[in-house]
């Protein structure tokens, strides 16, 4: 006995307990030889949360990859893991010690990274958890950690290998430093927010002269760090003062005034104060000038002793104290309001300081050429949407060195040692023999320099694991348009540079969610939506469907609830279709036999061969949006509005053999859909092919359907039958006849000729539109529908008034029609530019436009 459907659909007792089964079973577990590998990577959630509505999206687009990889028969490995995210994590951590009255530096190195592994394994079971309500069929046999031992193997291996290669380097440079963290952040760990702010305008005075100048900044605070004033080598203005001093107002300095051709001469007074250690600009005129290069703020945002009687104060608070000092003293010309882009911390969200400090580098430049190189030939990362490989080319030949360096506890430690007498750097993967010695480096790496590892580094690189050699380079990575720079592109230039392969064939990139005004969902807007919270109320399988329904590739989408409930009533209407199959099957075996098929059998078949080539062919592309609005119509429109219907004439034949035929085409139909939806509901698939007949112990190991060839001869009558019961349908509506009123009809074809139909068919068209066939006078109502018309009784209907005024609408309609397809059809760039198919279409929609046109003005004389 099979499994039998509940009255109700019910997602919350449908979705109950399968998934646990399906991971006990191994259903999930890869490494079936005998098939052809296929392997995605997850992007590895942050331990730092709860999973959002972008990660359920994402995930959901690699578990339709994964299911349908496994369904056409691949040996389909979905890899998950998590990441340790180095600077998110420890603010978390530090946090939650906060709450408890202490923090890190009471615990020491070891007592903190203690404490950030149990907040790594409490969060990492709350997303095991959420894996398991998206329902993601993701192999937990090969579950990895950016943290853990074998990735630290690779990535000490990476690092030591890049800098004996020359491509990592330790030295100063202005660097984006978060005051709150007090660490270290790459140039894309930056966000750039527009602000307003102010202009400052100072007086320097010459010190030879007496002149004056006016000085300009946004930021006076750094002034204590201004090592001289510079001006334009041309500018005649200030020629003569080149090699004098100017006052500095900040600290009464003397500051040389230097050349140099950075200078705009058209902007502002065209004289500049340059602070070479708190701005990356001065920065390189004071490598260009041999200029010191004085620090003048403490890592956490406070000033040092540079800024004298200001020395401790916050950043911030130092600029208004300063600027009302110099105003007391009759320095300062202007403020003047300033709106402009200022960098912002990505994970604490604090004005970033551009701060001189010594770091870990990697040199950029040839990493990004082997992968620009790469992209021109036969190991091209291939771009879902194409417009991406723009993106991502145009990023790489612009991209500059990256800071890997992060002043954290918890991450990578960096595998470099500095001799405690000499001072000389060691870099390897064991710690000097000497160790007593060496103080290994306190720092640890970039969160991003594990993960750009992470499409080898999880199958066992190093090592030459069967795993690597089997499911690398990656078939597919799916992830957002925001970390094409964070992540894409360094998992590009790793895994060329240490694998000699692009890591992955394809990249599938989706956009952001957004709520149903459009706005991005934050914390502080208070506009997010818990995934889990939706899962509860509509169901996992709606969540799933409506996620992957509602936004092509590339695009943001809204979260709109009624569409996820529309989502959830699509479900439903499966259900009830199954619950009517099931109850006129049963337990039966039944085989397709195409000789016994009937045209509606024939028809119904035809259609989903279509379907299912549309949908193979937008399954390939990652076009999913497509899909699900492929199979909703097939499903909604074709199966259950129209054959369901339709079958009850079959099933109630006193013929057998028509019943069988009937019944078998239930089955075989019904069983296609819920396998061409499992990759999107996963959970209401397999409740409903455990209750068919044939069916195997799961879906999970079911086969892609493939076509079943039908006769097409003699379909077309099926689709006039349908255009005529719609059209009967539609005219009652009009004139407000009752469906259960019995009408008198004629079906007429293209050639004004009785339209011949199957007698099954007339039957079928007389039951359902409650008609009864005979020839009619030429003075009936004619209604047009595609492939001919059919003839109503007028008198059975309206009164000739209201007829007039309804043909009349309907000739001004089809006027219009013709006048735009001719339009159409007449312009030059449309018949050049436009695909061929189109073309001919508008031709065809043209013709068909004057036929029924003519029956209507047939109709009025």
């Amino acid at each position: 006995m099979t499994k039998e459907l509940a009255q109700k659909y019910n997602h919350l007792e449908v979705e109950k307990d399968k998934y646990q089964k399906w991971v006990e079973k191994g259903y999930f577990t890869a490494g079936d030889k005998n098939k052809q590998p296929y392997s995605i990577v997850i992007p590895p959630p942050n331990v730092t949360g709860k999973l959002h509505l972008g990660h359920a999206w994402d995930n959901t687009l690699q578990d339709i990859a994964i299911r349908y990889q496994r369904l056409l028969g691949k040996d389909a490995l979905y890899l998950p893991g998590m990441d340790h995210a180095g600077i998110a994590t420890q603010a978390k951590v530090d946090e939650r010690l906060r709450e408890q009255g202490i923090s890190r530096y009471d615990l020491g190195r070891d007592g903190f990274l203690e404490k950030s592994w149990e907040w790594k394994e409490e969060y990492a079971g709350h997303i095991r958890d959420q894996w398991e309500k998206i329902g993601i069929s993701v192999d937990y046999s090969r579950e990895r950690f950016t943290l853990d031992q074998g990735l630290n193997d690779a990535v000490n291996k990476v690092f030591v290998d890049l800098y004996n290669e020359g491509l990592i380097y330790r030295g100063y440079r202005i660097i984006n430093w978060d005051v709150q963290a007090q660490t270290a952040l790459s140039n894309i760990e930056v966000d750039h927010l527009e602000i307003e702010g102010n202009f400052y305008t100072f007086e320097y005075t010459v010190e030879e002269t007496g002149e004056k100048l006016a000085v300009a900044t946004t930021r006076p605070e750094t002034m204590f760090g201004d090592v001289c004033i510079v001006v334009h080598p041309d500018d005649t203005r200030y020629q003569h003062l080149i090699g004098k001093h100017a006052i500095n107002p900040a600290n009464g300095e003397a500051l040389p005034i230097i050349a140099d051709d950075y200078i705009d001469i058209e902007f502002g007074t065209g004289v500049m104060k340059c602070t070479p250690a708190h701005d990356p600009n001065d920065y390189e005129i004071g490598k260009r000038h041999n200029l010191e290069m004085p620090i003048c703020m403490n890592p956490d945002g406070t000033m040092n002793a540079l800024a004298h009687k200001f020395e401790g104060m916050e950043r911030f608070e130092a600029r208004k104290a300063l600027v009302e000092y110099i105003r007391e003293q009759g320095k300062l010309i202007s403020i003047e309001k300033h709106v402009h882009s200022v960098g912002h911390s990505e994970r604490t969200g604090v004005i970033v300081e551009p701060y001189l400090s010594e770091q870990w580098f990697v040199k950029m430049k040839p990493l990004a050429a082997d992968v620009l190189e790469a992209q021109k030939g036969d190991d091209a990362i291939v771009f879902y949407p194409e417009r991406f490989n723009h993106t991502f080319t145009q990023w790489l030949e612009k991209i500059e060195d990256w800071t890997i360096s992060r002043q954290l506890w918890w991450g990578h430690r960096i595998p470099a040692w500095f001799h405690k007498e000499t001072g000389q750097t060691y870099v390897g993967l064991e710690a000097p023999v000497d160790s007593e010695n060496w103080q290994q480096d306190e720092d640890v790496l970039d969160t991003w320099f594990s993960s750009a590892l992470w499409p080898f580094s999880t199958l066992g690189w190093p090592e030459e694991t069967e795993d690597f050699e089997r499911y690398y380079p990656n078939s597919l990575m799916v992830t957002g348009y925001d970390i094409i720079f964070f992540w894409v592109a360094r998992m590009a230039f790793q895994g060329r540079h240490f694998t000699g392969k692009s890591p992955f064939k394809h990249v599938l990139m989706h956009g952001l969610i957004r709520d149903e005004n459009g706005l991005k969902m934050s914390k502080s807007l208070g506009n997010g939506v818990d995934p889990m919270d939706v899962i509860e109320e509509y169901g996992v399988d709606a969540l799933r469907f409506f996620l992957t329904t509602n936004s092509t590739p590339g695009q943001d989408m809204r979260y709109i609830p009624e569409k996820v409930e529309a989502s959830w009533n699509f479900i439903n209407k499966i259900w009830n279709a199954s619950r009517f199959v099931k109850m006129h099957i049963g337990d039966d075996h039944f085989d397709i036999n195409n000789a016994s098929l009937s045209q509606v059998d024939r028809h119904i078949i035809h259609k989903f061969n279509q379907t299912l080539e549309e949908v193979n062919r937008n399954m390939d592309k990652y076009e999913y949006a497509l899909v699900g609005n492929t199979l909703t119509r097939f499903v909604w429109d074709d199966f259950c509005n129209w054959y369901i219907e339709l079958s009850k004439s079959g099933l109630q034949s006193e013929d057998e053999t028509v019943v069988y035929a009937t019944k078998a085409t239930l089955h075989y139909i019904l069983k296609n859909i819920v396998i061409t939806l499992h990759p999107f509901m996963p959970f209401v698939t397999e409740e409903i092919y455990l209750s068919l007949p044939d069916s195997i112990e799961t879906i999970n190991k079911e086969s892609w359907p493939i076509e079943f060839a039908v006769d097409t001869e003699g379909l077309e009558q099926v689709d006039f039958m349908i255009a005529a019961i719609l059209a009967v349908r539609e005219t009652r509506v009009s004139y407000d006849v009752k469906p259960s009123k019995p009408l008198r009809a004629q079906l007429i074809d293209a050639h004004n000729q009785t339209y011949a139909m199957s007698d099954v068919l007339a039957k079928m068209f007389e039951t359902m539109a409650k008609v009864t066939l005979s020839e009619l006078s030429a003075d009936a109502l004619i209604q047009p529908i595609k492939g001919g018309s059919i003839r109503l009784v007028k008198e059975e209907l309206v009164d000739k008034a209201a007829l007039i005024e309804k043909l009349s609408s309907e000739k001004t309609r089809l006027e219009n029609e013709i006048n735009r397809a001719e339009k159409m059809l007449s312009n030059q760039n449309f018949i050049v530019k436009a695909p061929a198919a189109k073309v001919d279409e508008e031709k065809a929609k043209l013709d068909e436009y004057k036929r029924q046109l003519k029956v209507v003005l047939e109709q009025l004389d």
